[in-house]
């Protein structure tokens, strides 16, 4: 069953169709959510670096930690880390942190800062770190600096920006974070890093919309696309299986004479609706020259045949009056015909005529060496092909120019550019125009009234075209000057 389904151009074309689609809407959509994420992604680092930026400038003027404005914003996470990785002050809110290099969300005893005094001891710690004026962490509460120990304090923010991926819990939510850090250079503290993140809430949440939206409507639109190109192919298809029926019913008849419909649609249905016909048409005709050709064989058959029984029947009853010289040209008649039939199969049968090289004006006079009033001009000019089917078709036109001569045939062989050119005339009475073409045709005779044995059985020039035609060249008829037949065979030369 899977096999027949798509074995059909419809099914395949459906499939083809589909997986295209399919291909093409999950590159879109997988481009669609990158460039989504890429943007959301974008507008939190621009966000977290401008927080962080805000807090690397408050503390490069000097402003003591318990005075920094972005650590007082409830939905942000901060931290500010020293050289050595502790935490010297962070968010009020902030209770855990990934993603920073420092997971400590609380400055330690030795890192004074705000923040201290939420844990244990706070106030003695922060008193401690206060009076400790050569550790540089003073200040941590920022009571007791004056505006020039601010002043000695400032620092020089770093203009390169750090990214980083994390959670934090803020007032007991966590969330995703995208973190920004920016350093700051002091004389006397040495190098604070500040981390500031923005929620990637905004960009989950667009993405898994995104996403839901794209699972949703991908199957219905590959099923819109499978159906539209199901009934598309279908009525597109349905000349071609009217063809095929016909043919069908054509072949199981055996009638040549039917036809296939052609649409009217001018495409490529059509045009091999057309070429059916064509092929039909030749096959026909085809057929009926085959079948006219047996009707014909059979007839010129049936009259030498019966002229030798009925000689040899006479001779058994009477050999006195035995006709042998009759006998002798019958049989030599009837062999002649035969080969002619035998010759016409094989070249029907499409026999190649070999590639031997002959000088056909040689050829030309042997063929007409011995025959009175034929007179030869032939130059040597090579020609490949057989050159027995080419000595026959001398044959034949030299016997058909003396059939019908008055007293001379002329025979000449010539080069002419790329061809070999051999023409045989006679002053006979010539061929009428109308009929130059039908003389080729097989057992046609244009005097019918003429005996056979005198005029043959129509076959020897159909023969002499089919082996010109066979050589690549081609044999034409024309006027004579002498005003009889000019029967001209052109062949290519040999390179």
């Amino acid at each position: 069953m899977t096999r027949r389904l798509f074995g059909s151009v419809r099914s395949r074309a459906t499939l083809a169709a589909t997986l295209v689609v399919a291909v093409a809407l999950l590159a879109t959509g997988a481009a669609l959510l990158l460039s989504l994420r890429s943007d959301l992604t974008g507008q939190a680092e621009t966000e977290a670096a401008s927080a962080a930026r805000a807090v690397a400038v408050e503390l490069s003027d000097g402003r003591p930690y318990d005075k920094l404005t972005g650590l007082d914003e409830d939905d942000r996470p901060v931290q500010i880390v020293d050289e050595r990785g502790r935490v010297v002050a962070a968010s009020e809110d902030l209770e855990r942190v990934s993603g920073t290099g420092t997971d400590a969300v609380r400055p330690g005893r030795d890192a004074g800062g705000r923040g201290a005094e939420d844990g244990d001891d706070g106030d003695d710690d922060g008193n401690d770190g206060g009076n400790d004026g050569d550790d540089g962490d003073s200040g941590r509460s920022g009571s007791g600096d004056s505006d020039d120990d601010r002043g000695a304090r400032t620092g020089e923010v770093d203009s390169d920006t750090d990214y980083s991926t994390g959670t934090a819990t803020v007032d007991g939510t966590t969330a995703d974070y995208r973190f920004a850090s920016v350093e700051v250079e002091f004389e006397d503290r040495g190098k604070l890093t500040v981390h500031a993140g923005a929620p990637l809430a905004a960009e989950r949440s667009a993405v898994g919309t995104a996403t839901t939206a794209m699972l949703i409507g991908f199957p219905l639109l590959l099923a819109v696309v499978a159906g539209a190109t199901w009934l598309v192919t279908r009525r597109a298809l349905n000349p071609v299986e009217g063809i095929r029926r016909e043919m069908a019913a054509i072949t199981a008849s055996e009638d040549l004479a039917r036809r296939v419909p052609v649409p009217a649609t001018h495409d490529e249905v059509a045009r091999l609706a057309l070429t059916t016909n064509e092929t039909l048409a030749a096959l026909e005709s085809s057929v009926e020259r085959q079948r006219r050709f047996v009707a014909d064989a059979s007839h010129e058959l049936r009259s030498p045949i019966a002229s030798l029984r009925t000689q040899l029947e006479v001779g058994a009853a009477h050999p006195g009056l035995l006709d042998l010289d009759g006998a002798v040209a019958d049989t030599v008649r009837l062999q002649t015909l035969a080969a002619d039939l035998l010759l016409l199969a094989r070249l029907d049968a499409g026999e190649r005529p070999g590639d031997a090289r002959f000088d056909l004006g040689a050829l030309a006079r042997e063929h007409a060496e011995g025959r009175a009033g034929v007179t030869v001009t032939a130059d040597a000019v090579p020609v490949a092909g057989s050159r027995a089917q080419v000595g026959r078709v001398l044959t034949n036109l030299l016997d058909n120019a003396l059939r019908h001569a008055r007293s001379a045939v002329t025979v000449s062989v010539r080069a002419e550019g790329e061809w070999a050119v051999a023409s045989v005339a006679d002053d006979g009475d010539g061929v009428p125009e109308v009929d130059r073409e039908r003389i080729f045709e097989r057992f046609v005779r244009l005097d019918e009234a003429r005996s056979r044995d005198d005029g043959g059985a129509g076959l020897g020039l159909a023969i002499a075209r089919d082996v010109a035609v066979r050589h690549g060249g081609a044999l034409t008829v024309g006027r004579a000057p002498a005003g009889g037949a000019l029967f001209e065979l052109r062949l290519p030369r040999a390179r």
